[in-house]
């Protein structure tokens, strides 16, 4: 069922784009490597554990547009990945996790498989855009981004992203409708509806927009899953530096169900850019929720992340240094810190510039830390990427 509804979404644009000239086609392919060196060994069978982890991963994007007239646009959107390694051969429950779609509609299908590879495509972005005026409505799965800051996003209810899944650019999509309406040139009011199989999946949520004394200024309400959700932003500068800061109060709509909880999530960053393009960045995250403790209990490979949840600790810092060493060359560095119970995060990564539309990325993502502490369980993975844009 999965493959008939690809087949045919392809079916039909394809239908559209010989029809129509004013097509848009751009994506690329990457070339992912993966080592993975758990803090204890993985078990795979009784008398077998293993030390480390290799993934190889190749992913090709294909983003398509059609302009349709003035007032209608239509996109489409594939990820096509091929997983192979050691990790596929040790781990065949992995093509599952890979094929997990949070969507409404389940537009993922593994394609071809074996013992140590398989072929998974997805739709993430499947929508038709009409524009007329100062209303804007967009239906299909698309990405709806409310989020102010670049680390941490309490406002981001529809769409949140893990900082870790740096592979991922585009960020997940949400299956619903979308409508805006220009109030002003610097001011708006935005309605979206996300489709659930349940009341607990379902999610209507509206967000006013406005500029004053130069920041952007937001305000959203709404019901969010098991949740009501209020909260707001502000996008704005000091002097030059960024500023920025977000939050939300996530209430139960049932207040019998012990399962859920209530919290306060908020976030705040600054950054400034050098004459000399030397770039800092800092940020801080809050959740009320969050525990003083020792906060261990999430996977390296599945976060489980949600606005709700940015953090497992009731407090974070974030660090981030950059600087482009020459025109071909940059370097970066980022942390995190778990100032409770002192684990750590450490992300460097340098980036090459191969030729045109080609680039090498070399990073890093390390976790420290005590047993059961938030970055203390990770351990330690190193990444290797070649992409050529197209």
């Amino acid at each position: 069922m999965k493959k008939n509804i690809l087949i045919l979404t392809l079916l039909f644009f394809s239908t559209a784009i010989s029809a129509q000239p004013k097509l848009s086609f751009y994506g690329y392919i990457k070339d992912l490597s993966m080592y993975y060196h758990p803090v204890e060994p993985i078990p795979v069978s009784i008398n077998k554990s293993l030390d480390y982890l290799f993934l190889n991963e190749i992913h090709n994007r294909l983003n398509f547009r059609w302009y349709a007239s003035e007032k209608l646009t239509m996109a489409l959107e594939a990820r096509n990945r091929i997983y192979m390694g050691q990790m596929i051969r040790e781990f065949p429950d992995y093509e599952d996790f890979v094929d997990d779609d949070n969507g409404y509609f389940d537009m993922g299908t593994v394609l071809l498989s074996a013992e140590s590879w398989f072929l998974h495509t997805m739709l993430d972005r499947a929508w038709v855009d009409y524009t007329s005026g100062k209303l804007q409505v967009r239906l299909g799965r698309q990405r709806i981004n409310w989020g102010t800051n670049l680390v941490w996003n309490p406002n981001d209810v529809f769409n949140t992203f893990s900082y870790f899944d740096f592979d991922y650019e585009e960020r997940p999509g949400t299956d619903g409708i979308r409508m805006q309406y220009y109030t002003s040139v610097t001011s708006s009011a935005e309605l979206v509806y996300k489709i659930g199989h349940n009341s607990d999946e379902t999610a209507i949520a509206g967000m006013y927009r406005f500029s004053k004394f130069d920041y952007d200024i937001q305000f959203l309400g709404g019901w969010v899953g098991k949740d009501f959700v209020f909260g707001g932003g502000w996008a704005g500068d000091i002097k030059g530096a960024g500023f920025r800061g977000e939050a939300t109060w996530f209430r139960p709509r049932d207040k019998n169900n012990t399962a859920n909880f209530e919290t306060f999530v908020a976030s705040v960053s600054a950054d400034y850019t050098f004459p000399n393009s030397f770039y800092l960045h800092f940020g801080t995250l809050f959740n009320s929720y969050g525990t003083t403790g020792d906060a261990g209990g999430r996977s390296f490979f599945a976060p489980d992340i949600s606005a709700k949840m940015l953090s497992l600790g009731k407090y974070q810092l974030f660090g981030q240094v950059s600087y482009p060493i020459n025109p071909l060359l940059s370097a970066n560095m980022s942390t995190m810190l778990n100032p409770c119970d002192a684990s750590l995060f450490i992300g460097p990564a340098l980036t090459y510039s191969l030729g045109n539309n080609w680039e090498l990325m070399l990073t890093g993502q390390l976790f420290f830390g005590r047993d059961g502490t938030e970055y203390g369980d990770y351990g330690q993975a190193v990444y290797a990427r070649v992409k050529w844009a197209f």
